[in-house]
């Protein structure tokens, strides 16, 4: 009887241990793909955002990243869209967006997330219009004939995951990051 109590504590003490382990990869593994996920989103999303109010692309496509509420209150997108961005008098051909990462945290079994990064474009390729030179150096002065350099900034951001699919839901200035630039 002594022996078959133990044989079954030892049993029951290795599936316990088992049982944790399995778990902690699990919690692990969905963690990782939410981080990668968001990650993702961010990236993405704050690239095609700065590509719709430097660039005027299409405004549509920033629903697959932003809430519509987001959107509605963007002060920068909505400028853009009210054609009055300070990049209306340029053509811009190509940006160099970057954004990394700082913080991230988001439970595996929750819809919410939170993140901060830090989000620069630190090259613009793009001349001024012929037809705005004389706007863009009466507003700009000496240096109008590039475009206007986006401020670098710090964000903390808001997720939420809606129909298996992580959107940003609000997005809050922390701090700008180098010299005043711009928008």
């Amino acid at each position: 009887m002594k022996k078959l109590r133990r044989l079954i504590w030892y049993l029951a003490g290795r599936m316990l241990l088992l049982a944790v382990v399995l778990g902690l990869f699990t919690v692990t593994f969905y963690y990782a793909m939410n981080a990668a996920n968001i990650s993702i989103i961010l990236k993405d999303g704050m690239a095609k955002r700065a590509q719709v109010i430097m660039m005027g692309e299409k405004a549509e496509e920033l629903n697959k990243f932003f809430q519509g509420s987001y959107l509605q209150r963007d002060e920068n997108l909505l400028l853009a869209l009210d054609q009055k961005s300070p990049y209306i008098y340029y053509t811009i051909r190509g940006i160099d967006h970057r954004l990394e990462m700082t913080w991230m945290w988001c439970w595996p079994w929750e819809n919410t997330a939170r993140a901060e990064f830090v989000e620069t474009i630190p090259r613009i390729d793009g001349r001024v219009n012929g037809k705005n030179a004389e706007a863009a150096k009466a507003l700009y002065g000496e240096g109008y004939e590039s475009p206007p350099r986006w401020q670098g900034a710090m964000y903390s951001a808001s997720l939420v995951k809606e129909n298996n699919q992580w959107h940003i839901k609000s997005i809050t200035l922390k701090r700008l990051v180098g010299e005043q630039q711009g928008l």
